[in-house]
């Protein structure tokens, strides 16, 4: 069976607060770990009215201590924005308060707008470009303290925390394989290098102490629903949401849409249509095919879901039918 696992960007609705999405988080990853999901995820955004999961490790304990059995972690924490000795020490505490149950995704990108990247990290003199050697900086503070050594993460050192690397290009897929760690890639939102990355990551791929072999995390979008065209419906909150984006006015997510007509140009359907072509959209069946399909063709070790859905009990509903229609996918692809 393949795995599924949820990546949740705590979605703060219009007519809603931050407060209430985190509360509705914590009510999905219940679900979830009821569902069988593997793992629950959470992405570093920062000055997005509509995302409520900026402060990340904080959210990630608030899940984990209203959960028993699911992991939860990062998808990711943008490392650049942070030392990894803050780092270490955030994720150390959490291992230590929520044993064996938390993963550490990273990323290279600053899940911002320029000047919000700027205020991020101001006086840190940190650029993208330096991200192998944080890598490798914040797997050290993980390791058993060494003799002589002056700066260590307490708690953090020696702890058992895996690292992911994640991307929507070649280059994290190759480090993620000269390392030997796990590798998530973010096709629900930048499909364009999705299978070469994982050809570049699977061909390169040297075993490690943590990883014996290559494991592949794909990202897919799920809108389940009863029926395809009410799912069809549910993905125009999301559309919505991209074409602010692109525009320079993220907000809040919008209610749902009967069409999408007349509330984008061609230019922009096309590029969102693009942006979110790794979906699945519809009802069980529909959604059955659409991720039997994704994971034959890329092989993935692991589905990870998104769904950016308005109302909270059409979200729970589209994640119980992706759960329903998981144990099928077996057979088809294995």
């Amino acid at each position: 069976m393949i795995p599924f696992s949820i990546l949740d960007l705590s979605p703060v609705v219009e007519g809603s607060s931050p407060a209430e999405a985190l509360r509705n988080t914590l009510d999905l990853a219940q679900h979830a770990e009821r569902w069988g999901y593997r793992r629950y995820w959470l992405a570093e955004h920062h000055n997005m009215p509509g995302i409520a999961s900026a402060a990340t490790s904080v959210v990630i304990g608030h899940v984990a201590a209203g959960t028993k059995t699911i992991r939860v972690g990062s998808g990711g924490v943008m490392l650049p924005n942070h030392s990894p000795l803050v780092i270490a020490e955030q994720f150390g505490t959490l291992e230590s308060l929520f044993p064996g149950r938390i993963d550490l995704g990273l990323g290279r990108a600053p899940g911002t707008d320029p000047r919000t990247a700027l205020a991020l990290r101001r006086g840190a003199g940190r650029s993208v470009d330096t991200f192998r050697e944080d890598v490798a900086e914040l797997q050290a503070y993980f390791a058993p303290v060494r003799e002589g050594q002056a700066v260590r993460a307490v708690p953090g050192a020696g702890l058992d925390v895996p690292i992911w690397l994640l991307g929507s290009s070649l280059f994290s897929a190759q480090l993620a394989a000269e390392l030997g760690l796990p590798f998530g890639f973010a096709s629900h939102f930048a499909p364009d290098y999705l299978l070469v990355a994982l050809e570049a990551y699977r061909g390169g791929f040297k075993p490690s102490a943590t990883l014996a072999s290559p494991y592949a995390m794909v990202g897919v979008n799920v809108f389940a629903a009863d029926t395809d065209q009410e799912a069809r419906q549910l993905m125009t909150s999301v559309e919505q949401q991209w074409i602010n984006l692109r525009r320079g006015t993220p907000g809040l997510l919008q209610p749902p849409v009967e069409s999408m007509d007349g509330r984008w140009s061609p230019e922009e359907e096309a590029a969102v249509h693009h942006a979110l072509s790794i979906s699945a959209v519809g009802s069980p069946e529909t959604v059955r095919h659409a991720l039997s399909v994704i994971a034959e063709a890329t092989r993935a070790d692991e589905l990870i879901i998104a769904g950016q859905i308005y109302d909270h009990r059409a979200r729970l509903r589209s994640f119980e039918i992706a759960a329903g229609v998981r144990d099928t996918l077996a057979a088809l692809v294995r």
